[in-house]
Formats: C-alpha cells, sequence, structure tokens
C-alpha cells in the first residue's frame, strides 16, 4: 500500500508536468480548484464517518489555530510549492526536492530534545544537500541546471512539510482525514483569493478535465489513503522508504514520457538524496508524508 501510495503520488506529479507543459495550466489556476475537490471529497467522506466529531477542530480556539499552521502554512503551501516546482522545472525534480523534508524534521527533533545532530545524522544532512547541488549543477557553481525560483519552491515545500509533520497535538488529536479536508478546503480559499484564480481564464478541453481529475482522485484521494493504510501496519519508518516509489515513478516518466536527459550527476545525486531517506528514517524519527 505504501509503494502503491507513492507511485500514485509520482503518477499525479507528472499528470501535473504534462498539464503544465501540454495543456498550458498554470500551478496557481490548478492548485486552488485541486485543493478544493479534493477537499470537499474528503470532507463528505468525514461526514459519513466521524458524523457530528467533524466539527471538532472548529470549537477550540487553539486547535483552530494550530489548524490554521497545519493547513495553510503546511499541506496547502506544500501543495503549491509542490506543482509549482514541476511547473517551473520537472515532476522528478518537485519530488525529489520535497523529499529533502526529513532533514528539516530531523532539525526541528534537534532543536525539540535539546541535542546535537549524531555523526550519521550530520552526513545524513550532508548528503541530502550534496545531492540537490549536484542535480541543479552537475557539479559546477557556474552552471546552474534548474532555474532559482524552482529550487526554491522545492526547498520550501519540503519545509511545509516538517510544519505539517511536527504539528503532533494536533494529529494525535483529530483523524488525519479530516485534518486533510480542512485543509484543502481553507487552501484551496485562501490560494483562489490570493492568486486571483478566478481571473485567470482558461477553459480546460477533455484531457485537461481528465487530468484534473486524475491529480485530484490518484493524487489526493487514492494516494493519500494507500499510504496512510500501509503506513498503520508497518510504520513510518518502513512507510517513508517505500513512499520513495514516488520520485522514482516521477524520475521514470518524466526521461520516458518527457524525454528529459538524465545524466550521472542526475543518478549520483538522486542516490545520495535516497540514502539520506534510508539513514535518517533508521534513526526512527516518525517521518510522516502524505499531502503532496
Amino acid at each position: 500500500m505504501c509503494l502503491l501510495g507513492g507511485v500514485c503520488w509520482g503518477l499525479s506529479g507528472s499528470m501535473g508536468q504534462y498539464l503544465f507543459t501540454r495543456q498550458g495550466m498554470d500551478s496557481r489556476w490548478l492548485v486552488p480548484l485541486r485543493l478544493c475537490l479534493a477537499g470537499v471529497i474528503l470532507f463528505i467522506y468525514c461526514l459519513f464517518r466521524y458524523g457530528k466529531r467533524v466539527a471538532g477542530p472548529l470549537t477550540n480556539r487553539a486547535d483552530l489555530w494550530r489548524l490554521f499552521v497545519y493547513g495553510i502554512l503546511g499541506v496547502s503551501t506544500c501543495q503549491f510549492t509542490y506543482f509549482r516546482c514541476i511547473q517551473l522545472s520537472s515532476a522528478a525534480m518537485g519530488t525529489i526536492l520535497q523529499d529533502l523534508s526529513p532533514v528539516f524534521i530531523l532539525m526541528v527533533t534537534c532543536l525539540r530534545e535539546h541535542r546535537r545532530p549524531k555523526r550519521n545524522e550530520v552526513m545524513a544532512i550532508v548528503m541530502a544537500f550534496a545531492g540537490v547541488f549536484l542535480l541543479s549543477t552537475h557539479g559546477s557553481i557556474g552552471n546552474i541546471l534548474v532555474s532559482l525560483p524552482a529550487i526554491i519552491s522545492g526547498v520550501v515545500s519540503a519545509v511545509c512539510v516538517m510544519i505539517y509533520n511536527c504539528s503532533d497535538r494536533l494529529i494525535s488529536k483529530y483523524p488525519v482525514a479530516l485534518l486533510q479536508a480542512y485543509s484543502f478546503i481553507a487552501g484551496g480559499i485562501v490560494f483562489a483569493i490570493l492568486f486571483r484564480s478566478f481571473r485567470i481564464h482558461y477553459v480546460p478541453n477533455a484531457m485537461g478535465l481528465f487530468g484534473i481529475a486524475f491529480v485530484v482522485i490518484v493524487g489526493n484521494v487514492l494516494a493519500f489513503t494507500l499510504y496512510i493504510r500501509g503506513v498503520s501496519y508497518i510504520g513510518p519508518e518502513k512507510g517513508i522508504l517505500y513512499g520513495f516509489s514516488e520520485p522514482v515513478t516521477a524520475a521514470v516518466i518524466t526521461v520516458t514520457v518527457f524525454h528529459v536527459r538524465a545524466g550521472i550527476y542526475d543518478l549520483i545525486g538522486f542516490a545520495l538524496i535516497f540514502t539520506m531517506l534510508v539513514m535518517i528514517s533508521s534513526a526512527r524519527h516518525g517521518i510522516r508524508t502524505g499531502s503532496r
């Protein structure tokens, strides 16, 4: 289930790349729509599953503030910056940069525990940033292959993953599906107002409508359900490793379908970031994912 959940996220990111490059969509138009649709679907599910409990997060002022941080600054901003990075580069780059999130989660963990990173954790951090350096420059500082806005968007999406992963009080108190539903709906409304998506004149054709449905159903609802259910069986430490099927899927599609060449530096950078994930997850920091 974790493996298939990661594949669904990878397919969704690749579909996003198709919508941006072949259908002419803009992430500022697509993401608010995607968030609202996915949020409504999840909220309807929660109504049937939890009944009156769905109002819980709205009745407590402290939880409402935590929900804002979790949903807007974490989940929703993660969604936008992830797709923005894809629009500015590729699905493979967007997913691999977002997978830097364990580094930021580790940093917060060290601050909370008032300790320095262990030797293997320092090595993991160095590997992560070395991997990004190789992916974006192929070993030469004067040879930046990925635009700075794309890199910033990808790194910000990783920071946002850290934000919603570190919302322990909220996650332990309410069902994750309910938190996601509120996050998606609120984020969709906020970003639609912020980017004035309703003023972006775009009318999707049949393939565009199919792509929108795909990123909502496969990329949000199906991927989320599969991955979280899988984590409930094997735990987040193993789940994050199987979730690495996401960047693998996105990389394969980027190379085979979109014909983006991958060289030796790309492969080394990819391997370094994967090794970082293995090292950090083996330290059992309870990393969660599930909101691409």
